[in-house]
C-alpha cells in the first residue's frame, strides 16, 4: 500500500511558476507508475501528467504540453510536477496517484493523496 501527500499549491498570478511535490510512503515506490490529475470545482478530475516506474517516459496532457515537467526520485519517493506558465485555466485541486501502469485512466491508479489547491488568478 502507497500513501500520499501533495504540497507546494497556492495562489499565483498567470504567467507564474510552482512546482508540487507529492511524498510517498509505503513500500516499494518504484514499482508504481505515478500520475497528476486536476479538478476544477464543478469538473470532472481529468488526466495531466504520468510518469513510468523508472521516470524514463512521462506523457501529457495536451493543455498542458510544453509547459509542465514531470519527474520523479525513486530514492526520496517522491513525484514532482513543475508548471510553468500557469494559466488561469490550470485553477484546480491537483492529485497525485499511484498505479501499476502509467496511463491517462482514473482507472490506472489505485492509490490517491488528497490534492493541493493550485489558483492562478489573471
Amino acid at each position: 500500500q502507497v500513501q500520499l501527500v501533495e504540497s507546494g499549491g497556492g495562489l499565483v498570478q498567470a504567467g507564474a511558476s510552482l512546482r508540487l511535490s507529492c511524498a510517498a510512503s509505503g513500500r516499494a515506490f518504484s514499482g508504481y507508475a505515478m500520475g497528476w490529475f486536476r479538478q476544477a470545482s464543478g469538473k470532472d478530475r481529468e488526466f495531466v501528467a504520468t510518469i513510468t516506474q523508472s521516470g524514463s517516459t512521462a506523457a501529457y496532457a495536451d493543455s498542458v504540453k510544453g509547459r509542465f515537467t514531470c519527474s520523479r526520485d525513486n530514492v526520496k519517493n517522491m513525484v514532482y510536477l513543475q508548471m510553468n506558465s500557469l494559466k488561469p485555466e490550470d485553477t484546480a485541486v491537483y492529485y497525485c496517484a499511484a498505479g501499476y501502469t502509467s496511463g491517462a485512466y482514473l482507472s490506472n491508479y489505485t492509490y490517491w493523496g488528497q490534492g493541493t489547491q493550485v489558483t492562478v488568478s489573471s
